[in-house]
């Protein structure tokens, strides 16, 4: 049976696993937010960044691609995304239908935030999370290059995010300036 997994984030530009398809998808009552706190990857304990996450919200939609594994590599592909996903327990893995822009509709691993976790933090005001993600520095480096990135390949699958966008354009402009 085919492993699919729903990238919304880093997953995008860096899926970590050999991939056999990838293809635009839909992912339905679930909001892409900067809404889990990073002591890891993209920021420390003592300066928390900020990372996606999906937070369950009635009739949203998130847009993002389905990433089909490697036949035979199902086993070590869950491994890989255990180990990178779940390093804090604030995600929780589940399998969400997805809608694939192409008419079908597949099972997918899908990692969403565990709203009962420390590191849950829905409802920053957007100013604030640009302050976080323009200073913040975890393992993987700075939090603004997985901001960047992640917009600069939503632009290139042609997905908007409004929200993603503004703040992109405003931590550019408070590291150009130094504001943060």
């Amino acid at each position: 049976m085919a492993l699919w997994v729903f990238g919304y984030g880093s997953l995008l530009w860096n899926p970590g696993f050999e991939v056999a398809e990838a293809a635009q998808a839909s992912l339905p009552d679930y909001h892409r937010s900067f809404c889990m706190r990073s002591i890891h990857h993209r920021g420390s304990e003592a300066e928390p960044g900020l990372v996606l996450a999906l937070d369950e919200q009635p009739g949203a939609l998130c847009e993002g691609l389905a990433l089909r594994a490697v036949d035979g590599t199902e086993e070590a592909t869950i491994a890989y995304l255990r180990e990178r996903e779940l390093v804090s327990s604030a995600y929780l893995e589940k399998m969400l239908h997805v809608d694939l822009q192409d008419g079908r509709r597949v099972e997918a691993v899908t990692y969403v935030i565990d709203a009962a976790h420390v590191q849950y933090c829905g409802g920053l005001p957007l100013e604030e999370q640009a302050a976080i993600i323009s200073r913040a520095v975890g393992g993987r480096g700075p939090n603004t290059e997985y901001l960047y990135n992640t917009a600069a390949h939503l632009d290139e699958l042609g997905i908007p995010d409004a929200e993603l966008h503004w703040l992109r354009d405003r931590v550019r402009h408070l590291v150009d300036n130094d504001l943060a």
